[in-house]
């Protein structure tokens, strides 16, 4: 079973930077799509960016284009570097992984809560 545990996640200013790390139990990661979400109080759960197996093809919604970065080592951990951080980033982010021959994320975080001051 794959666990995935997240850190980095904590209280910044309006216009500051966080990075997020999320760390993989096995190397199975290798091979896995892994993807970032968040879920704020009054909203669902949202995909805000993902990356496939070996960091060749990425993608993020529109609401953090051009400002945050998702990466990894294709071993065993995945980056979100956020920066320009607004308030309306206040979330619970979360870092899930799929298998290759699957659509869906199957595997969870307990989530890092992110907390950006106005």
């Amino acid at each position: 079973q794959v666990q995935l545990v997240e850190s980095g996640g904590g209280l910044v200013q309006a216009g500051g930077s966080l990075r997020l790390s999320c760390a993989a139990s096995e190397r199975t990661l290798m091979r896995y799509g892994m993807g970032w979400f968040r879920q704020a109080p009054e909203n669902e759960r949202e995909l805000i960016a993902a990356i496939n197996w070996n960091g060749g093809s990425t993608y993020y919604a529109d609401s953090v284009k051009g400002r945050f970065t998702i990466s990894r080592d294709n071993v065993k951990m995945v980056y979100l570097q956020m920066s320009s951080l607004k308030f309306e980033d206040t979330a619970v982010y979360y870092c899930a992984a799929k298998r290759p021959d699957r659509s869906q994320y199957d595997y969870w975080g307990q989530g890092t809560q992110v907390t950006v001051s106005s």
